[in-house]
C-alpha cells in the first residue's frame, strides 16, 4: 500500500455526566452489579498466552475489603524472563508492520473503550481503585481514549517531520523503535496512565514488558482484554504480576533492556536510575529513562482572589479521588485578609461531602487504596494532632473496619516548613499556611523553596500583576501551572502533563515529546550523482 496517510483528527472524548435517568448511569450500574456478582481468575499475559500460577492473590474493593472481586496469579523471575523472551520474539514482525496498521490497532482500542467497554472499564476502576463514577469517567474512559487517539496523531506528525534536501541529494529521517524492549512500570491511581505507559511505546514499534501495581491489576486485566480485541499481536505487550525487586533484578540486568516508562514514587525511580547506571556497561544501548514521580502540589491565593472560586479549587484539588493524584493540592497559602472568609467556607463545604462506597453515586469521597496507605496517612494526621504548631480544622477521623476510609482533613500550621507542608502524603490531607497579605512576593519564594517536587501548582488572583509575578517566580516550581483553577485535571492535547526536579523527567504525557523518547532516529542521505574525483577547486593555482 502506498500513500501519505492522514489519521483521524483527534478530539477530546466528551465526559459523560451520569445524571439521574441517563443511559450511561444505567449501564454503569449494571456493570458494577455484574462485576460484584462474581469472582474472577486473572492470569498474566505472556506471548499471547494466559499464564496462571498456584500463588493466588486476593483482590477486593478498598471501600469494602471483605468482599472478594477475584484473584490474580502472582509470578516470579521466570515469568519476567519469559515475558522478555516473548517480547523480543515479537519484535521483528511488530516493528516492520506498516505504521498505519499499528495506528489502526490503537484507534480501534480507543473506540472499544468509548463504546462497548466503557461501562466495564469504569466499573473495574470504581471497584478496584475506589474511584467514584465521575473520577472513573475522566480517567478510565476519557483520558485513556484521548491518549490513544492523540498519540496516533503525534506519531504521524513525528514521521512526517523530515529534513530539507540540497540540490542533488535527498535527506530523510527514519524513526526507528528502540533496539531491545521497554519496561512499563505503572501506578495504581490512574487506569489511563497504566494504559498509556505501555501503549505509547508500543505504538512507535517497540515491544513491552508491563508490570502494574498490584492494586490496579483488576482494571489492568480489562485493558489487556481490550488491547487483545483491538488486535495488538501476541508478545507486543506482556503483562506480568511480580514484585518490583524481582522484576528489576531480571530486567535491569538484561542486555536488551532499552528503556523504562515509569510513574510512581521518587524513591523507587531514583533507585531504578541508580541501578541502570550501575549496569550501564551491560546494555547494547543507552536506555531511555522516562518517569513521573509525584508532587507536593500547591495553591497560592493572592489577597485579590475571589473566595468562592478559591474554596472550590482547594476542595476539589485536594480531595477528589481522596487526594491520591500526583497533582493533588496538598499545601495552600492563604492571605491573612481572606482567611476569615476562607476557613468557614472550607469547613462548611467539607461538612456537606458524603463519604462511602463508589457504588453509591451520592458519595464524593471514597476509600484510600489499601491498608498500607491508610496507616501511613493516619500517621501523618496523628503527628499533626500532636504538633503544637498545627490545628486540625476539618476531618481528622479515619476507620478501616469496613473500608480504608479517611475523612478529608485540613490542617492549619503556623510553621510553613512543618512536615505535612513538605512531605508527599498521597491522601486526603491538606495543610494551610496563612501568610501576611503584604508578604506575597516573599511567600512565593517560600513556595518555591519548600518542596523538592515540581509537578503542579496554581495561583488564584484577580490582580494581573500578581498573576504575572507568580508565573515568573514559580516557573521551575511546577511543570503544570494553573491560573485561577485547581492544580489537577490535565487534559490530553490541552495540558501535556509532567514536572521536573523530584517530580520526574518532564517528558510530557499527552504530548509529541513523550513519543519521541521511544524512537531512535536514523538520518539517511542519498546522493544522486556522486563525485568521481577527489579534487576541489581550491587546489588549483591562479
Amino acid at each position: 500500500m502506498n500513500g501519505f496517510f492522514k489519521v483521524p483528527v483527534p478530539v477530546n472524548e466528551p465526559v459523560l455526566n451520569y445524571a439521574p435517568g441517563s443511559k450511561e448511569k444505567a449501564e454503569l450500574k449494571v456493570a458494577l452489579n455484574e462485576a460484584r456478582s462474581k469472582e474472577i481468575d486473572v492470569p498474566m499475559y505472556i506471548g499471547g498466552k494466559e499464564v496462571r500460577t498456584d500463588k493466588k492473590v486476593r483482590m477486593s474493593p478498598p471501600h469494602d475489603h471483605k468482599h472478594t472481586l477475584g484473584y490474580f496469579s502472582a509470578g516470579d523471575a521466570n515469568h519476567v524472563k519469559q515475558a522478555i523472551d516473548a517480547a523480543l520474539a515479537a519484535k521483528s514482525a511488530w516493528e516492520n508492520l506498516a505504521w498505519e496498521q499499528r495506528a489502526a490497532i490503537f484507534l480501534k482500542a480507543a473506540d472499544l473503550i468509548a463504546g462497548p467497554y466503557r461501562a466495564k472499564l469504569n466499573a473495574a476502576t470504581m471497584l478496584g481503585q475506589s474511584k467514584n463514577a465521575f473520577q472513573a469517567e475522566i480517567d478510565s474512559a476519557c483520558e485513556i481514549i484521548d491518549f490513544l487517539r492523540f498519540n496516533v496523531a503525534f506519531m504521524s506528525q513525528i514521521y512526517a517531520n523530515q529534513p530539507q534536501s540540497a540540490k542533488g541529494i535527498w535527506n530523510r529521517i527514519e524513526y526507528r523503535p528502540l533496539e531491545g524492549f521497554v519496561f512499563a512500570l505503572t501506578p495504581f491511581n490512574f487506569t489511563a496512565i497504566a494504559g498509556n505507559l505501555p501503549t505509547s511505546a508500543a505504538m512507535m514499534g517497540n515491544v513491552v514488558v508491563w508490570k502494574p501495581a498490584n492494586t490496579q491489576i483488576y482494571s489492568a486485566n480489562v485493558l489487556m482484554e481490550i488491547f487483545r480485541e483491538a488486535g495488538v499481536p501476541d508478545g507486543v505487550i506482556n503483562l506480568v504480576y511480580v514484585d518490583g525487586p524481582t522484576a528489576g533484578e531480571v530486567i535491569f540486568n538484561h542486555p536488551d533492556f532499552a528503556g523504562i516508562h515509569f510513574t510512581g514514587s521518587t524513591g523507587v525511580f531514583q533507585n531504578v536510575w541508580k541501578t541502570i547506571g550501575g549496569n550501564i556497561h551491560k546494555y547494547k544501548t543507552y536506555p531511555r529513562i522516562v518517569g513521573e514521580t509525584g508532587g507536593k502540589d500547591f495553591i497560592v491565593m493572592h489577597k485579590s482572589a475571589k473566595v468562592d472560586e478559591s474554596v472550590t479549587a482547594i476542595v476539589r484539588g485536594a480531595f477528589e479521588f481522596q487526594g491520591q493524584k500526583c497533582s493533588a493540592a496538598s499545601r495552600v497559602y492563604v492571605p491573612s485578609n481572606l482567611w476569615g472568609e476562607v476557613k468557614p467556607k472550607i469547613q462548611q463545604t467539607l461538612s456537606q461531602l458524603k463519604m462511602g462506597p463508589t457504588e453509591n453515586f451520592t458519595n464524593f469521597v471514597n476509600a484510600v487504596i489499601d491498608e498500607k496507605a491508610f496507616d501511613k496517612i493516619a500517621s501523618y494526621i496523628e503527628q499533626a494532632k500532636a504538633d503544637p504548631n498545627c490545628e486540625i480544622i476539618a476531618g481528622g477521623g479515619y476507620d478501616k473496619s469496613v473500608g480504608y476510609f479517611i475523612q478529608p482533613t485540613v490542617i492549619v500550621t503556623q510553621n510553613p516548613k512543618s512536615t505535612t507542608m513538605c512531605e508527599e502524603i498521597f491522601g486526603p490531607v491538606l495543610t494551610i499556611y496563612v501568610y501576611d497579605e503584604n508578604q506575597f512576593e516573599a511567600t512565593l519564594d517560600l513556595v518555591n523553596q519548600t518542596s523538592d517536587y515540581a509537578l503542579t501548582g496554581s495561583i488564584i488572583a484577580q490582580d494581573r500583576y500578581a498573576v504575572e509575578l507568580a508565573t515568573t517566580k514559580l516557573k521551575n516550581a511546577a511543570g503544570n501551572f494553573y491560573i485561577n483553577d485547581k492544580p489537577t485535571g490535565a487534559v490530553v492535547g490541552q495540558q501535556p502533563f509532567g514536572g521536573a526536579r523530584a517530580s520526574g523527567t518532564n517528558d510530557k504525557a499527552g504530548a509529541m515529546v513523550n513519543l519521541l523518547r521511544w524512537v531512535s532516529m536514523r538520518t539517511i542521505k542519498e546522493t544522486f550523482v556522486p563525485p568521481v574525483s577527489v579534487d576541489y577547486p581550491f587546489l588549483a593555482e591562479e
